[in-house]
């Protein structure tokens, strides 16, 4: 992926989940849980999922790859089926 440079602001929890967002290769989903223990907060499942949904360049930094561990697609902030779509999209390029 090009790093383009982000003025994202934010807490520093927030913009350390930014961070490993945009690590998620497109075409790959990665667990709340997956995601809170890589940046050093394993059980701040729900902590990563409300800094995802505080997101405010979805497209550029990819909150619609972190999914729930039941294995559905979850909700997302620009709606569930849209999430769904651009998983698809990504997984068939």
């Amino acid at each position: 992926m090009t790093s383009l440079p982000l003025d994202l602001r934010g807490t520093p929890f927030q913009r350390r989940v930014w961070a490993a967002l945009r690590d998620i290769p497109p075409g790959r989903t990665e667990t709340y849980g997956a995601l809170a223990a890589r940046i050093g907060h394993p059980g701040a499942a729900r902590a990563v999922a409300r800094a995802c949904a505080a997101n405010p360049v979805a497209l550029l930094v990819p909150c619609h790859r972190v999914v729930p561990a039941d294995g559905g697609t979850g909700g997302w902030r620009w709606g569930a089926e849209r999430k769904r779509a651009l998983l698809m999209r990504e997984a068939a390029a």
